[in-house]
């Protein structure tokens, strides 16, 4: 197992969407707690749907072993899954937020 195929991708997605955010954005979108409510309703949908196209027993999404990690949890949901489930959640909201603050600003 490499992982370099969705593993590496996954563990850099997370802090090119923090650097993004705090030397580029800087839209203050991580200080808000309405952030992490929507992080916690995103993952809370996010495990039992992904449990459930990833489970082993049965998979419907089936991945390359030799890209991942191996690393499954919980339902066998690859980690990967949510390293990119937050880069693409918050990289999408920063730049719905940016345009907002801009505009605030003016």
């Amino acid at each position: 197992m490499t992982g370099v195929g969705y593993t590496l991708p996954a563990l850099l997605s997370v802090p090119a969407v923090i650097v993004a955010e705090l030397a580029w954005l800087r839209t203050g979108l991580f200080r808000r707690p309405a952030y992490w409510v929507t992080l916690a309703i995103v993952f809370a949908f996010q495990v039992p749907v992904d449990g459930w196209l990833t489970k082993l027993s049965a998979p419907i999404v089936v991945y390359n072993p030799a890209h991942l990690s191996g690393v499954r949890f919980p339902f066998d949901i690859p980690v990967e899954d949510f390293l990119f489930g937050f880069g693409l959640v918050t990289l999408t909201l920063l730049c719905w937020v940016r345009p907002e603050r801009e505009r605030s600003r003016a």
